[in-house]
């Protein structure tokens, strides 16, 4: 193992010791391969978690730092998978730190659950405020100690026309790369005031599915070998992902979307996490 000091173009991942975090490294292994670049472990020491004259608790803090990359180092390495590997050890912030690394990353992963959370449907802090403040796609990794499935489908949530294209083209180089296929679905909300009236619902839905439609068009012809399909949802995301969560193994959103707010909250946590749901939250600037 090895420290690196000068950060260069890589997939990041945050090491705190838990489990969620060295299950984000095995999903992330894929990410550098496929793009030939080094998967970049990052573990931050928070300077205020001890005393400045605390020598012994420092030294504490620093084996205990070092203890969690080398096993998440270990993990990555027993996939046999040809990964170049760079480990690093910060005094900073957990925040801080992943937020600066995602500077120069082409994707940030990191755990649902952080080493300081417990609850099984909530996110942790810091992969809540990655999700809207790194400046590279945000992974979201959940699961039960095995690999990312090789079924069921990946899911890209088209909401705003900002990030439509970057979301599309996010989804699809997962799908790719997964070898599962792609639901790209789209949420509208009723403006009749009465919601039972299933004429006005169905073509709400027709409407809402022609644009989709359109906007697939060209991204499909890009990427010939991926089983597409498309959804149009009358209500939201949440909606649609309670009667489907068990088939999605990835959600891809956009950063300036208003689900990928939601999708951090309790309710959509709870929710994923029965179903071992990971999310990738990308921005039109990201791509």
């Amino acid at each position: 193992m090895r420290e690196c000091h000068l950060p260069s173009s890589s997939v990041v991942v945050g090491i705190d010791g838990s489990r969620a975090a060295v299950r984000a490294a095995l999903w992330a292994i894929d990410e550098a391969v496929s793009r030939d670049m080094p998967l970049r472990m990052i573990c931050a020491i928070n300077p205020d978690g001890t005393k400045q004259h605390d020598l012994p608790g420092q030294a504490r803090e620093l084996a205990t730092a070092e203890l969690a990359v080398r096993y998440a180092f270990m993990a990555v390495e027993s996939t046999e998978k040809l990964v170049k590997i760079e480990v690093e050890v910060i005094q900073d912030s957990p925040i801080r730190a992943l937020i600066e690394a995602s500077r120069s990353a082409a994707v940030m992963c990191v755990g649902a659950i952080g080493q300081a959370h417990f609850a099984p449907d909530r996110v942790g802090s810091t992969a809540a405020t990655l999700a809207s403040s790194a400046h590279c796609p945000v992974a979201i990794i959940r699961g039960r100690d095995r690999p990312f499935a090789d079924r069921g489908s990946i899911l890209a949530y088209i909401g705003t026309a900002r990030d439509g294209g970057g979301v599309l083209q996010a989804a699809l180089e997962e799908a790719q790369l997964r070898g599962l296929p792609l639901q790209a679905v789209t949420a509208w909300q009723s403006r009749f005031t009465d919601v039972h009236d299933l004429r006005a619902v169905a073509e709400g839905n027709r409407g809402a599915l022609a644009h989709l439609d359109r906007l697939i068009a060209p991204w499909a012809r890009r990427y010939p070998d991926v089983d597409i399909s498309s959804v149009a949802v009358h209500g939201s995301l949440l909606d649609h992902l309670a009667k489907n969560v068990t088939s999605v193994r990835l959600v891809v959103m956009g950063t300036h979307d208003c689900a990928a707010t939601q999708i951090v909250e309790p309710a959509a946590n709870a929710l994923l996490h029965d179903a071992d749901c990971s999310v990738l939250i990308v921005g039109s600037g990201h791509l």
